[in-house]
């Protein structure tokens, strides 16, 4: 097996310089690099990634966790994060966290602990104190993008300012009669992501005069197509209440919502107006109107800020905890129209 001291003979530098060159540490000419780097191709020489951690203190590994892998936006966001990690040169460690309870202890009290990462991004989750101790005793960098959790570097959209606007986007068409389907735990934990967008929506309702005594038609449900469809038979199943419009907590509800006004021949946007909140990627096939965010360009700004936290890559401009939410845009489709008088 070839060595970093035959690769430095064949090249005819020191062990010193032929490390630097490989690592990327330290100054070396470019055409000693260049020549050092060809005698490692020459030779099959691969740097050990445990050798260079004892000499570096750094294993070039983020630990990512993140509550769904097989859900559009956390799949965007990964896709993001890695392709923005291996162009650093780092390797992603990726774990699953469900729902509090054994398993999900054990990812922060055991794998967290144990496993050699440099830093950690936490990814629409919302953390328990307990929890952000526990990544803290690390003493490496925490980023959370999404989710909730304080201490940490945190990117995040404005929820709150999202469901106000896409409740404002619906009023301004003349819709009064205006539902919300809510993810689950919205009204219990008004500062995580569906809490937050659900409280945009009773403000504009409420700003429009529309929520007396503080009420407004809102359901809670899963944020992915099934709970959209599940709860939009409900909603939608009572002629004598049924809404003029919908805002959904995410795109994925909005699809199911739209399935289940289809299946009681209810017309979109004919008889109901639907917006959501996310961009996904069939947004424009359903021809919906929605409160567009980026999550792989979100995740890529994450891993920017996790660089800077460790010292390498160029300065992330501004820092979570200094700078203004992550950008969204309202995207009008289809989906939603003036209200017939």
């Amino acid at each position: 097996m070839a060595a970093i001291s035959d690769v430095a003979r064949l090249a005819g530098v020191s062990k010193a310089t032929a490390s630097r060159a490989l690592s990327g540490r330290g100054h070396v000419a470019p055409a000693t690099r260049l020549r050092v780097e060809q005698a490692a191709a020459q030779i099959g020489y691969v740097a050990s990634p445990d050798a260079a951690s004892l000499v570096t203190g750094r294993t070039k590994t983020v630990g990512v966790i993140i509550p769904h892998v097989n859900r559009w936006f956390y799949g965007e966001v990964l896709e993001g994060v890695e392709r923005t990690l291996l162009a650093a040169g780092y390797d992603l460690m990726l774990y699953h966290v469900g729902a509090p309870g054994a398993e999900r202890d054990r990812v922060f009290d055991y794998f967290l602990k144990r496993k050699r990462v440099d830093a950690v991004l936490s990814v629409g989750i919302d953390l328990e104190a307990s929890e952000l101790a526990s990544l803290d005793q690390r003493d490496k960098p925490v980023v959370l993008l999404g989710g909730s959790g304080t201490g940490a570097a945190r990117l995040a959209i404005d929820d709150r300012a999202a469901g106000q606007l896409a409740t404002e986007h619906l009023l301004h068409l003349g819709h009064s009669r205006i539902a919300h389907l809510a993810g689950t735990g919205a009204a219990a934990n008004p500062h995580a992501v569906p809490g937050a967008r659900r409280r945009g929506f009773l403000e504009a309702m409420s700003a429009a005069g529309l929520t007396p005594a503080g009420r407004a038609d809102v359901l809670e449900a899963e944020m992915s197509l099934p709970g959209g469809y599940e709860s939009g038979l409900q909603l939608l199943g009572h002629p004598g209440r049924r809404p003029t419009a919908v805002f959904t907590a995410s795109d994925e509800m909005a699809f199911g919502l739209m399935r289940a006004a289809d299946r009681l021949g209810i017309a979109v946007p004919g008889d109901l107006s639907v917006i959501g909140v996310d961009g996904h990627e069939y947004a424009e096939l359903f021809g919906l109107t929605t409160v567009e965010q980026d999550p792989g360009a979100q995740g890529a700004t994450a891993v920017g800020v996790v660089l800077r936290l460790l010292g390498e890559g160029p300065d992330a401009d501004p820092l979570p905890d200094s700078g203004a939410p992550l950008p969204t845009r309202l995207v009008v489709r289809s989906s939603t129209v003036r209200l017939a008088r």
